[in-house]
């Protein structure tokens, strides 16, 4: 583990704003500094960072973090390498503070990364000397400068070419970096054999497992090194590492279904493409990219392979879309694929085609649609009874309202009638499965084409309702859209956030445990009860010292609160009395009540009624001492 003393001491040796600056162009603005971020797509500077506070927070996507949090996600880094980098800008070297579970998963990898390595360079090596290979990569319009680029190689059609370069062959990392195979005879031969070789990098640029094409025919057409403590094929996109930066400037990626799409596509400047790993994409995998853009354009083949891929992809999105985000589908004409749709049409008309991609919303109407005749009350209850497990599992609530209008008007239903059946099909379900039916959760949203409303954010039909007429008003929702305020604990660990020195002011007894953040707040106190120094330069170095621990998210997105909505500094000393005062009033308030009932239930005796009188004297002194705000 690296000592806590050591990563607070980097973090005020270091200027986030001289960090950050390494990688992105900060313009000041007042007290802060503002780039376009880095981690999603945008043409106005949302990503601020602030020297005050050493914390960066983007007003776009959310992310935030200190100066080690950055370096994690911008260049893909694990905590102790980050450390490690930062420490390495500033020439302090990294203590030594016994053997962790990462140093331990550091030995493990590094022997696979360096056979990893090896192997690369020995196919490269021989591509050079494999005049078929060559020609068939020219056939396909490579050229020897996209080629270095992706690292491509090629693997010899022989059992053991690799012995040829490994000082072990019969070595154990071999066989866990996914490049031999031991058969049941005990005997190894070379996984790939007599195929072109992709390299596939992790974030970091490091080599982390291999895809291998045949190069006329055979089968199976492409093979994927095997899932190893480097490679988890659901979590990686062929070609991320090289186009990350081309994403941030074309403001979209290009998902493919195959890595030789990702390099022709290159060839042709078309440099913001990924690629599965011979998997559909997952959740992991639109996550990944919208870290990188707002805009992810899944390409696929336009027969019925292509589009059972796109539904899958689809299927798998669903729960990690964004209001601020699309996804969209480009199906490509069933005689092309990616490289021949360039070569044949050009770069504009593939830019052009990805620009009028179908949305996900779009596409999903579509192909629900096509699978049921809605001239029929069977096929619009079917279309309905379809769509229901879909549109719920939408995480975007506004892009969730706008489907559900889609599907009602398909349907010839009003908005409330689908929401209600939407309802009931996920109790029938869950009926089925033999748990306890609950409401469907689905967005706020007017509930009729007249511009009625439903009760509120989050209100469904409840299960003895029924359905209600066309043009029917419903309850028109409580005003919304304000953050709810915090508590007099939130208030409280938000001044202490900005001012820690104030820890030592709160008598740890009154704060409430009942909620995440008075714990958050009772563990900075704590600290001081341990003799350990609370951090005091800045935000981003208190939410290192909580990184791994239970308070950790909490304090993390406190802090990207008080970025946004900082207090007056003016009234912040009168705010911390008020809410310490407030503390003091509900300690003695619940003890007034639990006094009361006793009163009530027993009669008190003498030492108890006097503390009662004692209690209600103290209360009425501290509501005269001062107002107490409405917190």
């Amino acid at each position: 583990m690296i000592p806590q003393s050591f990563v607070q001491e980097l973090l005020s040796r270091v200027d986030i704003v001289d960090v950050i600056e390494r990688y992105l162009p900060l313009k000041k603005s007042g007290a802060n500094y503002f780039a376009c971020c880095p981690f999603h797509g945008e043409k106005s500077a949302s990503f601020s960072v602030s020297p005050s506070k050493q914390f960066y927070h983007c007003f776009g996507c959310g992310v935030h973090g200190s100066a080690i949090g950055f370096l994690m996600e911008y260049s893909g880094l694990g905590f102790v390498d980050a450390v490690k980098e930062l420490a390495g800008q500033v020439g302090l070297q990294v203590p030594d503070d016994g053997r962790s579970a990462s140093a331990v998963h550091n030995d493990i990898s590094e022997p696979l990364y360096e056979a990893l390595g090896i192997a690369a360079r020995f196919y490269q090596d021989q591509l050079k000397t494999t005049p078929h290979a060559v020609e068939y990569l020219k056939r396909r319009g490579l050229s020897g400068k996209v080629a270095a680029r992706f690292g491509l190689g090629y693997a010899p059609d022989d059992w053991q070419s690799l012995k040829e370069t490994v000082s072990d062959y019969q070595a154990k990392t071999l066989a866990d970096a996914g490049l031999v195979i031991d058969n049941d005879q005990g005997r190894r031969y070379d996984r790939f054999r007599g195929r072109i070789m992709f390299p596939i990098h992790d974030r970091r640029g490091r080599i982390i497992a291999f895809g291998g094409r045949v190069l006329d025919k055979g089968e199976p057409k492409y093979l994927n090194s095997p899932e190893t403590p480097l490679f988890e094929k659901g979590r990686e996109l062929y070609g991320l590492f090289l186009a990350q930066k081309a994403i941030r400037d074309a403001g979209f990626a290009v998902v493919v279904e195959g890595y030789m799409d990702v390099v022709a596509l290159a060839q042709y400047g078309l440099e913001n493409a990924v690629a599965t790993l011979g998997t559909a994409t997952t959740p992991q995998h639109v996550h990944t990219l919208l870290r990188q853009t707002d805009r992810i354009v899944f390409c696929f083949d336009g027969d019925a392979a292509g589009r059972r891929a796109a539904w899958r992809a689809l299927e798998n999105a669903l729960e990690s879309l964004r209001d601020d985000a699309t996804l969209a589908f480009l199906f490509l004409p069933a005689e092309h694929d990616p490289d021949s749709f360039v070569r044949a049409e050009g770069v504009e008309a593939f830019r052009s085609a990805a620009s009028a991609a179908t949305p996900l919303a779009g596409f999903l109407i579509q192909e629900l649609r096509s699978r049921h005749h809605l001239e029929s009350a069977e096929g619009r209850a079917a279309f309905v009874h379809e769509a229901a497990p879909l549109v719920t599992r939408i995480a975007a609530p506004l892009l969730r309202l706008q489907v559900i209008k889609a599907v009602a008007e398909s349907a010839g239903m009003t908005q409330a009638e689908v929401e209600y059946a939407f309802e009931q099909i996920a109790s029938s379900a869950k009926r089925r499965r033999g748990a306890d039916p609950q409401p469907a959760a689905h967005s706020p949203s007017p509930a009729s084409n007249d511009g009625a409303h439903t009760d509120d954010a989050t209100s469904t039909p409840t299960s003895t309702s029924r359905i209600r007429p066309r043009g029917t008003p419903t309850p028109r929702p409580r005003p919304g859209g304000r953050r709810k305020p915090p508590s007099t604990a939130g208030t409280l660990l938000r001044l202490v956030m900005q001012h820690p020195t104030w820890a030592a002011r709160l008598p740890v007894a009154l704060v409430p445990d009942d909620s995440p953040e008075g714990q958050a707040l009772i563990a900075i106190i704590d600290l001081l009860s341990l003799g350990e120094a609370i951090p005091a330069n800045g935000l981003g170095a208190l939410i290192e010292r909580f990184r791994d621990t239970p308070h950790g998210d909490t304090l993390s997105r406190v802090a990207a609160e008080l970025v946004e909505a900082e207090f007056d500094e003016s009234v912040v000393e009168a705010l911390f009395d008020d809410a310490l005062r407030k503390l003091q009033m509900d300690a003695i308030g619940k003890e007034i009540d639990l006094l009361l009932k006793q009163d009530r239930d027993e009669g008190l005796d003498g030492p108890r009624r006097h503390r009662l009188n004692g209690l209600l004297m103290e209360k009425r002194n501290l509501a005269s001492s001062g107002k107490v705000s409405d917190l």
